[in-house]
């Protein structure tokens, strides 16, 4: 599939799932909507018939046409006026009653203002299913000022019993959240998939060159050295011999480089430590790196300090990380590579740094450089050779030696690659 086409196709998929989701929530707030206003009429009409049956009782019915009886104080209060005398204990049996014929099976509590002392009296919490229990009533019951003989009930577990009357709605919206989760999970994992296989494909791309490259020359040289008139031209002998030489060691180089690899993958890391003089290990790890095809074309500084720096390491791969770190150095330079090695002690902590004139990193390459096969676009990807595996082994020798490393632009231009090793005594 094209990019443009799985972008889209992708894109697509976001809107449908957001739009699904939303008309889900939708779907579940409406339930929920009705059902409370199911609840408010049901709990309208019974507490009414309960201020009915209370003035019954009392012989004062035409009360009950002078009166608007029930009123909504909140979602989970209802004050009834009544507009007599109210007897406590006929509220009580009267409510009872009224929430069973109604089928509100839930618990409350109620409280009646009594005039006389202006306060809320004959407070009592009656469980679902029971006259009472032991639940203790709430300590504020809203009050009126416009009546006077009225009396107030509160539905505490009303949001509980709301949830209880929609839970299969909420279990299929948890069923759509594990589905959608499924679902962008599965995109995420095609999308990584898809940046693999093109990581994959510009690494086999290099390889194959990388491979090739060197095949050719050795095969090119083998056929001009194996003619007999060659013996008559020794110095053009030589130069084609050095040509093998040297295009056999960059070709060893490459497969030690995919071996490395393979070994990085299955985590077979063991690691040598011993006490380093860093300065030292330095120069002579800069001095190597000089006689190198690559060193041979940079001017190399180094700025170390003069009292001995030690640290715990393993000396072979500290040897690697650092000239992984210049070889970058020199190849990604457009002019004359002058690279720096600097060794400065900060915080109780060796800061190894190598600064470059190169072409820089963007800060959006920046978090991607240490990525397995990852390469910093340059418009043709032999323009620079390599695998993207350096700064990964770099990155992965760091981590086992429990070190940090950095990346910072250099002022100056270029980027500086920063070691920070803990001191041995520390």
């Amino acid at each position: 599939m094209k990019r443009n086409a799985l972008k889209y196709v992708i894109i697509l998929a976001v809107f449908s799932v957001a739009g699904i989701f939303y008309i889900q929530l939708s779907i579940l707030k409406n339930t929920y909507d009705i059902n409370e206003q199911q609840f408010h009429e049901t709990a309208t009409v019974a507490l009414r018939e309960v201020a009915w049956q209370l003035l019954e009782i009392a012989g004062q019915t035409p009360r009950f046409d002078n009166i608007e009886p029930v009123e909504r104080y909140s979602r989970n209060f209802y004050l009834v006026n009544v507009n007599y005398f109210i007897d406590p204990e006929v509220l009580k049996i009267q409510l009872r009653e009224q929430f069973k014929r109604h089928a509100l099976h839930m618990a409350f509590e109620y409280a009646v203002y009594d005039p006389d002392t202006e306060t809320m009296r004959y407070m009592e919490y009656v469980c679902a299913g029971e006259d009472s229990c032991r639940h203790t009533p709430t300590n504020y019951f809203p009050e009126s000022d416009k009546h006077r003989y009225y009396f107030v009930v509160n539905f505490p577990t009303l949001k509980p019993y709301m949830k209880e009357r929609i839970k299969g709605w909420y279990f299929m919206t948890s069923l759509l959240v594990v589905v959608l989760t499924f679902f962008g999970y599965s995109i995420w994992v095609i999308i990584r998939q898809r940046q693999l296989s093109e990581v994959q494909k510009t690494f086999i791309n290099n390889l194959t060159h990388e491979l090739k490259t060197p095949i050719s020359s050795i095969g090119l040289a083998t056929h001009v050295i194996s003619d007999k008139k060659i013996l008559e031209t020794p110095d053009r002998l030589f130069s084609y011999v050095k040509i093998i030489h040297e295009q056999s060691n960059r070709l060893s180089k490459n497969v030690e480089k995919v071996l490395n690899l393979t070994t990085l993958e299955k985590n077979k890391i063991q690691l040598v430590k011993e006490e380093i003089s860093l300065g030292v290990f330095v120069k002579s790890t800069v001095s190597r790196f000089r006689q190198s095809e690559a060193g041979d074309r940079a001017i190399i500084s180094e700025n170390l300090p003069k009292e001995e720096v030690i640290v715990w390491a393993d000396p072979f791969h500290l040897g690697n990380i650092l000239q992984n770190i210049l070889e970058n150095a020199v190849k990604y330079c457009k002019y004359q590579p002058q690279p720096e090695v600097i060794l400065e002690i900060r915080h109780k902590k060796a800061h190894l740094m190598v600064k470059d004139n190169g072409i820089g990193i963007p800060r959006e390459y920046k978090k991607k450089i240490f990525n397995k096969f990852f390469r910093v676009p340059t418009g043709n990807v032999h323009d620079v050779k390599g695998f993207g595996l350096g700064l990964d082994y770099v990155y992965k020798m760091v981590r086992a030696h429990q070190w940090k490393i950095t990346v910072t632009d250099n002022p100056e231009g270029g980027t500086i690659f920063t070691l920070i090793i803990p001191l041995s005594h520390e």
